[in-house]
C-alpha cells in the first residue's frame, strides 16, 4: 500500500505548503530563475538565455493518466516517485494562472528541482502570475533525472508527475492537457488550436469581425498562420489571439488558455515569411531552447544542430500581431491544416466532413512529437495528441458544436498539391479572401470536395488534385478507403460522420 494511498486520493494534498516549505524556493522571479540556470546558459547575440537539454520532444508513447483501463500500482508508484522528491529535494515552485474566461480559468503550481530553473523560466514565461494566495487547480512535480522516462496523470486529481525528461514542453502540456479536458466536462471541447481575430470593412464603411480557430499538429504552419496579418492595412487588421491550446464553448465562446506568451518552433524562422515571430523571438526577453548559438551568441535559426524541433518562448508583448485579449467572444471559421499532396489548398466541408477532418487530423509527423519519424504520413485525431477520453465521443462532440454554431469549416493544405508548392503567399491570399466571403466555389469531380473556382489575385487553377497529382483517381480511391478504414476503429463514432469520409 503507497504511504498515500492506493489510488493516491489527493497527492497535490500530501506536498508541504511550498510557501513554508524549508526545501523550496517559492515564486521566484524570472530574472531569479535566470540566474539560478545561469550555468546552463549561452548568452544570445540579442541578450537572451538559450539552453540545450537531453530530451528535445514530447514522450506520447509514455504517457499514461487513471482514467484509462491499465493504469495501476506501477503508475502509482511513478507519482510516489514526484512527490518524494518534492518533499526531499531542493526544488522551486510556481504558481501561475492558465486562461483568463471564468470558467476556464485555473490556478497551477509547478514543482522542479533548482538545477532545473531553466524548464521553469520557460513555462513561466508563457502564463500569468496567479492571484496572491490562491490554492491550485491544477500541480506537475518534474524530475528530470528520475531513472525512468514517465508522464502519470492522475485527471481527477489535476495532478501530474513528469519523470525522467528535461523537456519543457512536457511541463507546458501537462496544464493544458487538463485544462482540455475540463473543457469537454463543461459541455464544450478542448482543442488544440490557434485563435485569430479579423476585422474587414464592409462596403458602407463599417468593421465587421471574423473569428478563426486553426487547428493543426506542431510545424504545419498553425503559429505562422495564426500570428499572420493577411497583408490587411488599417482599419483592418488580424490579430492573434490564441496560438497552441483553447475551449470551445457551447455559445460559441473560444476561451484562450496562455496569456504571457508563446513557444514557437524555430527551424527556418525568418523576417521575411514570418517578420513577427521572427521579431519577437529575437528580444532580450525570448528564451531560445535546442536553437543553434555559437559560443559568441550568433544565432542559427536555419540549423537543426540540436534537434528540427528547436523552440523559442516568446513574449506577446514583444508580437506585433498579438492582442492583449486572449479570448475569442465567437467563432465563425474553422480551418484544419493538413499537408497531405491529395488534398487541395483549400476545401469547403459540412459539419460532418468537418467531423472526419477532426477524426482524421491528417499531416505529417514533425520534430515535438517524434524526431525519428519527422516527414511521414500521420493521423492524429483533432490534430490533439492529449484527449483524454473517447476520441469518438471527441469528433461527435466537434460535429455537434460546429452544427449548432454555425460555423463554416474549411480543410487548408499547407504543403504540396502533388508536386507543387502551396507558398504561404498563397495560403494567407486563400484565407484573406475567405475572410472576405469573396471566394466562389465548386465541386471537384476528382476528390468529392467543394473547392475554390475564382480566387480573386490568386490563379487557383494550377492547384487542381486532378492534374497535379499523378493518377489522382485511384490515390484518392485508396485514400479514401484508408480513411474509411481508420474511422472504423472509433466504436463511439457516429454513423453520419463515418458515411461523410472524402
Amino acid at each position: 500500500m503507497s504511504q498515500y494511498g492506493t489510488p493516491i486520493e489527493s497527492p497535490a494534498a500530501a506536498l508541504a505548503d511550498p510557501r513554508t516549505a524549508d526545501n523550496v524556493v517559492y515564486d521566484p522571479t524570472l530574472s531569479e530563475l535566470r540566474e539560478f540556470a545561469r550555468e546552463k546558459e549561452t548568452t544570445t547575440e540579442y541578450g537572451s538565455p538559450s539552453y540545450v537539454s537531453e530530451h528535445q520532444s514530447r514522450n506520447a508513447d509514455l504517457t499514461e493518466n487513471a482514467l484509462g483501463a491499465d493504469f495501476g500500482a506501477a503508475d502509482y508508484e511513478h507519482v510516489e516517485t514526484a512527490l518524494d522528491a518534492a518533499g526531499d529535494r531542493e526544488m522551486v515552485c510556481l504558481d501561475r494562472q492558465l486562461g483568463r474566461y471564468p470558467e476556464n480559468s485555473y490556478v497551477c503550481r509547478y514543482y522542479v528541482p533548482k538545477e532545473f530553473s531553466r524548464i521553469a523560466l520557460s513555462w513561466a514565461n508563457l502564463l500569468e502570475p496567479a492571484p496572491e494566495g490562491a490554492n491550485p487547480d491544477f500541480t506537475t512535480v518534474q524530475v528530470p533525472d528520475a531513472d525512468d522516462v514517465a508522464i502519470r496523470v492522475l485527471p481527477d486529481e489535476g495532478f501530474t508527475a513528469v519523470l525522467g525528461t528535461d523537456y519543457s514542453g512536457e511541463a507546458k502540456k501537462s496544464f493544458l492537457r487538463l485544462f482540455m479536458l475540463d473543457a469537454k466536462r463543461q459541455g464544450g471541447l478542448g482543442l488544440h488550436a490557434g485563435t485569430k481575430r479579423v476585422r474587414l470593412e464592409t462596403d458602407d464603411g463599417d468593421l465587421e469581425t471574423v473569428g478563426q480557430v486553426f487547428l493543426g499538429l506542431s510545424g504545419t504552419g498553425k503559429s505562422t498562420l495564426t500570428a499572420h496579418g493577411l497583408g490587411l492595412e488599417a482599419p483592418e487588421d488580424a490579430t492573434m489571439l490564441q496560438d497552441d491550446v483553447c475551449a470551445l464553448r457551447e455559445d460559441g465562446t473560444v476561451a484562450g488558455s496562455e496569456g504571457e506568451g508563446l513557444y514557437i518552433k524555430t527551424i527556418g524562422l525568418s523576417p521575411e515569411e514570418q517578420p513577427d515571430l521572427y521579431e519577437a523571438a529575437t528580444t532580450e526577453s525570448a528564451v531560445l531552447e535546442n536553437v543553434d548559438v555559437a559560443d559568441d551568441g550568433t544565432v542559427d535559426f536555419d540549423s537543426d544542430a540540436h534537434t528540427a524541433n528547436a523552440r523559442a518562448i516568446v513574449r506577446r508583448e514583444h508580437l506585433p500581431s498579438a492582442d492583449e485579449d486572449i479570448d475569442l467572444p465567437a467563432v465563425d471559421q474553422v480551418f484544419f491544416i493538413t499537408r497531405n499532396p491529395a488534398m487541395p489548398p483549400i476545401a469547403k466541408l459540412s459539419p460532418e466532413e468537418a467531423a472526419v477532418a477532426f477524426m482524421l487530423g491528417e499531416s505529417v509527423q514533425t520534430s515535438a512529437g517524434d524526431p525519428d519519424s519527422a516527414g511521414e504520413a500521420i493521423r492524429v485525431v483533432g490534430t490533439n495528441p492529449f484527449i483524454v477520453g473517447s476520441e469518438g465521443e471527441e469528433g461527435n462532440r466537434f460535429r455537434g458544436l460546429v452544427a449548432d454554431l454555425d460555423v463554416e469549416a474549411y480543410l487548408l493544405n499547407t504543403g504540396t498539391v502533388g508536386d507543387r508548392d502551396v507558398g504561404v503567399d498563397d495560403t494567407v491570399t486563400l484565407l484573406r479572401e475567405v475572410s472576405r466571403g469573396r471566394v466562389e466555389w465548386t465541386d471537384d469531380p476528382t476528390t468529392g470536395l467543394t473547392v475554390p473556382d475564382v480566387v480573386p489575385e490568386l490563379d487557383v487553377s494550377r492547384f487542381d488534385v486532378g492534374d497535379a497529382l499523378a493518377d489522382a483517381d485511384d490515390r484518392i480511391a485508396d485514400l479514401r478507403e484508408e480513411r474509411r478504414e481508420y474511422l472504423d476503429e472509433f466504436e463511439d463514432l457516429d454513423e453520419a460522420i463515418r458515411t461523410a469520409v472524402y
